[in-house]
């Protein structure tokens, strides 16, 4: 691959489109409701199997703010692959993988602040539209996944009795 191009997976959420670089999805899978985890984030739905390890799922609409939908048969889990291991993202479509020249993509803007500039690696255009490329390593953060390993393993403890 040109190191001039930059290949992204686009996905929807809402009415806003993002993107993260194929290098960091693992797989796209058919959405089916995460195993539930008690004391997590609301953000984590859950759990699933994949490549016999556990994973967290991360609802990003409710990551990002936006409101909840029920999935339909478009939503997709892209299986993220970041520094620290797989994550599950909820994602209401995926769109496409595209090749986009690098001169296409620039750092978001210093107007992002919060929780949006955290997650934001830059902005691509795509064809005619601007797409939010994601950080794939910052969707969770390291005290995210210590909570998130916590849960799990008081839930296992439960389990076993």
């Amino acid at each position: 691959m040109k190191a001039d191009v930059v290949k992204l997976v686009t996905f929807r959420l809402g009415a806003d489109a993002f993107a993260a670089e194929v290098s960091s999805v693992d797989r796209v899978l058919r959405y089916v409701a995460p195993k539930s985890v008690p004391d997590l984030p609301d953000w984590i739905e859950g759990v699933i199997e994949h490549r016999a390890k556990v994973i967290p799922i991360v609802d990003m609409r409710a990551r990002i703010g936006l409101d909840p939908v029920e999935p339909t048969p478009t939503t997709r889990i892209l299986v993220l692959n970041t520094t620290d291991g797989f994550i599950g993202a909820i994602v209401d479509v995926v769109a496409e993988v595209a090749s986009v020249p690098q001169a296409n993509v620039a750092p978001p803007p210093p107007l992002f602040r919060g929780l949006a500039a955290h997650f934001v690696r830059g902005i691509a255009k795509v064809g005619e539209q601007l797409v939010v490329i994601l950080d794939v390593d910052r969707v969770l953060t390291s005290d995210d996944r210590i909570a998130f390993q916590r849960a799990v393993e008081s839930s296992e403890a439960t389990l076993r009795g």
